[in-house]
């Protein structure tokens, strides 16, 4: 104390390592020695200021709410929800577009032959909902251009509210059965669906494996034919090398695997000359080329065979 009773005090502050060393240390870190208590001065000044922060106003609010999102994106790929979550964003971005005017209200399809309308906008995906403001021109493209009967398309929006889609239709060209199923293909060998309507019963049939690629080419030697054309039933590749006719009255012909048209020209000229297709025969075998080989009808080939066996002699009766 000074002469006036007063408590003196230190000039010179203590330096921040003394004041956590000893006032700001618990009482009993300051009786030990130093190596011992440097450990713990030293925690206590690095954490002190993490253990102290003070989360700001809000931040607990928007963890949580990012929880409940992240739980509901969690349930809806768990539960297999995201189509249809999807589909309702999508419905609720439309209905505003199509509020602020930008709805479909003129739809242009071009270039349609077997497909209707209804058929091409289900195809593209193009509802009553849709609009034009968040329709994406390439994916409609892509998905007409998947179909089977759609060989090209193309779509164009006119603002604010023109639709124009126009296609080119692959051309049903003949029916292609395989394994008991018919389907109708187009020239280039691409299968357009199954056989259900009876417009296209009057194609030609082709059958066995292949013979919906290779059919172009042969049915344009066929067409050189028309006598025989009519006449066909089926054309059957066989083994993925040769064609096999399968005529209306039963009669299969077999034709030559490199020289087909010489094949149908010899076939032309017994017809024209013989009635060769209008006898009672169930086989002609053209395979070679310097014979033809025709195989009779069961009651043909016995009454042949009867015919050719030679005749016993007729003996006298009586006695002399």
């Amino acid at each position: 104390m000074d002469g006036g009773g007063r408590v003196t005090q230190p000039l010179k502050r203590p330096s921040r390592r003394h004041r956590d060393g000893a006032a700001g240390a618990a009482p009993w870190l300051t009786a030990l020695p130093d190596i011992v208590t440097r450990p713990g001065r030293f925690v206590h000044r690095h954490l002190a200021p993490i253990l102290e922060w003070h989360v700001p106003r809000g931040v607990e609010t928007a963890a949580a709410i990012f929880l409940i999102i992240i739980s509901i994106g969690y349930g809806a790929i768990k539960g297999d929800h995201v189509p249809e979550l999807a589909a309702q964003f999508r419905d609720a971005r439309d209905a505003v577009a199509n509020a602020a005017g930008f709805k479909i209200a003129q739809l242009s399809v071009a270039g349609r032959r077997q497909l209707s309308g209804q058929d091409i906008l289900a195809v593209a995906g193009v509802t009553q909902r849709t609009s034009l403001l968040f329709l994406d021109v390439d994916a409609v493209r892509s998905r007409l251009e998947e179909s089977p009967w759609i060989a090209e398309a193309s779509v164009r929006k006119l603002y604010p509210g023109r639709l124009l889609i126009e296609i080119k239709e692959r051309v049903p060209f003949a029916l292609w059965q395989q394994d008991g199923k018919v389907s109708i293909i187009a020239a280039d060998g691409t299968v357009l669906g199954p056989l259900k309507d009876r417009r296209f019963t009057g194609l030609p049939l082709v059958v066995g494996p292949g013979a919906e690629k290779k059919a172009r080419d042969f049915l344009a030697v066929l067409e050189r034919y028309p006598l025989i054309r009519d006449q066909v039933l089926a054309s059957i590749l066989v083994a993925d090398r040769r064609w096999n006719l399968k005529l209306k009255n039963g009669i299969d012909v077999r034709l030559p695997e490199l020289n087909i048209a010489g094949g149908f020209d010899t076939l032309a000229i017994l017809d024209r000359d013989q009635k060769l297709l209008s006898r009672d025969i169930t086989a002609v075998d053209l395979r070679l080329p310097d014979r033809v080989t025709v195989r009779l009808s069961d009651q043909t080939a016995q009454a042949r065979e009867d015919a050719l066996k030679p005749k016993k002699p007729k003996t006298k009766g009586g006695s002399a």
